[in-house]
């Protein structure tokens, strides 16, 4: 064997079985030799691990549906949407999913890849995640959505009565600008900018957590992966068992009074419930 030979077949050990070699070709997660530089294998180990955590909801809804539905919302280039479809929804034979993107130029590229991998059951919306528009769906996903994108898939959920929810919030920026200037009791929390960031960051996720149990989701926080492949590392998984739950609601209002702010769309979410709520 070659030592060309040699190291492709290492690489590909990074391969779930199964997994299709032309898709991966087409994402340019590997090259067209078939081998991965050290960029696509931490994209590659992202996506396949959130692909691992996102599996049970996926099961699921195979079980109670005969064709669940998946969001990917600010899908980019639709890795996460393409390894999805490849690995659980194409071998199921059943079940779609639907990628929503603004950038026109990923879409096309995206449905030219759909066609040649013949992901017949894979759609691709253009347009902002909240003026997105489906029907029913049964899973909610979100890699990396930007600052308050991450807000408008938390709302895509309810609207479309989504029972999983799975986020990885990224670039949290709106509390860390709102908390600047804020003067209070604890204001000594965000004086520095550094920290400022980081509380901003940390205190979005705690109320997109209570926002998701106060319509009646069991929420579960935890790593997406490891700091090596993504600084961008909380994973946000909800499941719905009710409609609602007061105590949450309580909660994230009492949080919101005491911070003096809290996540803009949130907020209003529960002022002006949600359109299919």
């Amino acid at each position: 064997m070659t030592e060309r030979a040699a190291n492709e077949k290492e690489m590909l050990k990074d391969l779930w079985p199964g997994q299709s070699l032309a898709l991966l070709k087409a994402l340019h997660i590997l090259t067209h030799n078939g081998g991965l530089n050290a960029d696509s294998r931490r994209k590659l180990k992202q996506v396949q691990h959130l692909a691992q955590l996102i599996k049970p909801a996926i099961d699921a809804s195979l079980k109670d549906k005969t064709q669940p539905v998946l969001a990917d919302l600010g899908a980019g280039k639709s890795y996460l949407g393409f390894i999805l479809y490849d690995l659980y929804f194409a071998p199921a034979g059943r079940g779609k999913v639907i990628a929503v993107e603004a950038r026109a130029e990923l879409i096309a590229t995206a449905k030219k890849i759909a066609k040649e991998s013949r992901f017949e059951r894979m759609e691709f919306a253009h347009g902002k995640i909240v003026e997105a528009q489906a029907g029913p769906v049964d899973i909610v996903t979100a890699l990396h959505a930007c600052d308050t994108a991450t807000d408008e898939a938390i709302l895509f959920a309810l609207k479309h009565g989504a029972k999983y929810v799975a986020l990885v919030p990224c670039c949290q920026a709106e509390l860390a600008m709102s908390l600047d200037g804020t003067k209070n009791n604890i204001d000594q929390l965000w004086r520095h900018p550094i920290h400022r960031r980081a509380l901003g960051s940390h205190l979005t996720n705690v109320l997109r957590g209570l926002f998701l149990e106060a319509h009646g989701f069991k929420v579960r926080v935890t790593e997406f992966t490891g700091l090596e492949h993504s600084l961008k590392n909380e994973f946000i998984y909800a499941e719905r068992h009710q409609r609602s739950n007061p105590r949450a609601r309580a909660e994230f209002e009492k949080l919101a009074r005491e911070l003096g702010t809290a996540p803009r769309l949130l907020l209003g979410a529960l002022e002006s419930p949600v359109s299919g709520e």
